[in-house]
């Protein structure tokens, strides 16, 4: 038998989801994407399935379906494990000419669910004659090629702010990494993964904004203008920072700058390095019971300089968890700081260097010891300085590597 492959335009349409199990939990996610009106007939719902409905995303008939439920339908998809009432939705659905999808029994369906793999408006849906593990293979070969190939055109003009994550080029999200293959102009920090620098194509203009010769203010003025020059050109820029854009990325900055010139933005967060950098070395930065909040501040300028924005009489206070990002030059100052103002000398202080990198080193103090200790063992920049509770909790385990 051939099938007759058709992708289905399900917005503002009723598609009737039969169970409310864990394969109406994988299925019903794509159906509320597509636009459809779903709707759920099952006497029970796992907590995701009740988030969707709570969200008014779906909506529920707590009670095992009727016949009649496949009224007004346009699609039926059969949750359950039950065949006899997998057979009587079967049954209702031909009996009104709708095309039903089976989880339990695809010979007795009229419609199958491929396997799938999107990438911007691109949806590549592979089915497998009853081979599901090779249509995966196949779905994942296909998704390979479409992160590694640039589309012919890139969908969106303008100018996105792209987080890359904290150093390991596979912590880049998949739409980052899909952009960043469509640019025609990449302007990277010096934290950018090389990794992913070099799998730019050679036509791809790129700009070190590391080697942008001016002061701070100025080499940001600098970097606004380019970014509106190119994309004014009717050319699509990628600017690419280490971690999130707008974690003390000036992300805010370079978006204003762009939407006061008529430049569309668009933002695509990355993974911050002061949640990632001490997760990666075993510490969590709220943990239950231990810590309830955590505040990341930068540490580059001195707690005793005029333009600091830092309460540090306020953070000392707090019994949560504190992330200082830049600080490592200013490490002595701070912990002074912070000892001063009531934050016992005893607090474990946790170090990352370059976390997420072959090159991650940590160290485990206190807050009346870290300074000298960090610089004995020359740690250096960037690293993330964890200050808190939470270093201890992190003492326990040692996550494998990746």
């Amino acid at each position: 038998m051939s099938i007759y492959p058709l992708g289905l335009r399900l917005e503002g349409r009723r598609v009737l989801v039969v169970g409310g199990g864990t394969v109406a939990t994988r299925r019903v996610p794509a159906l509320i994407a597509s636009g459809a009106r779903v709707e759920i007939v099952s006497p029970e719902l796992t907590p995701t399935l009740q988030g969707h409905v709570d969200a008014g995303r779906a909506s529920w008939t707590p009670r095992r379906f009727a016949p009649g439920d496949v009224e007004g339908a346009w699609l039926v998809h059969v949750a359950v494990d039950d065949p006899e009432a997998a057979a009587q939705v079967s049954v209702a659905a031909e009996q009104n000419h709708i095309f039903c999808v089976r989880a339990d029994d695809r010979d007795a369906a009229t419609a199958w669910t491929p396997a799938v793999t999107r990438h911007g408006q691109v949806t590549v849906a592979v089915t497998d004659g009853g081979d599901r593990r090779r249509a995966m293979a196949v779905r994942d070969m296909v998704a390979n090629v479409l992160e590694a190939s640039p589309p012919a055109s890139p969908e969106f003009k303008g100018v996105a702010l792209v987080g890359a994550g904290p150093g390991d080029p596979e912590l880049i999200t998949v739409k980052g990494r899909r952009l960043l293959a469509a640019a025609d102009v990449v302007v990277a920090d010096r934290l950018v993964p090389g990794m992913l620098l070099g799998e730019l194509r050679p036509e791809v203009e790129l700009i070190d904004a590391a080697k942008i010769p001016y002061g701070p203010q100025a080499a940001q003025e600098e970097i606004n203008r380019i970014l509106v020059d190119r994309a004014s050109q009717g050319r699509f820029v990628v600017r690419l920072k280490g971690g999130d854009n707008f974690v003390f990325g000036r992300g805010g900055e370079e978006a204003l700058a762009c939407a006061q010139a008529g430049v569309p933005v668009l933002v695509v967060p990355g993974v911050t390095s002061s949640i990632a950098a001490p997760a990666l070395a075993g510490i969590p930065v709220t943990h239950r019971g231990v810590a309830h909040e955590f505040t990341v501040i930068s540490g580059h300028i001195p707690p005793d300089h005029p333009d600091t924005l830092v309460d540090w009489a306020a953070l000392a206070r707090m019994r949560g968890t504190v992330v200082v990002m830049m600080g490592l030059k200013n490490l002595p100052k701070i912990a002074e700081r912070l000892i001063a103002e009531g934050r016992s000398a005893d607090t474990p202080v946790g170090v990352v260097q370059e976390g997420s990198t072959a090159h991650q080193r940590s160290l485990i103090s206190t807050l009346g010891a870290v300074a000298e200790q960090t610089a004995t063992a020359g740690i250096r920049p960037p690293a993330v300085v964890v200050i808190g509770e939470v270093v201890a909790v992190g003492e326990q385990f040692t996550p494998a590597a990746g």
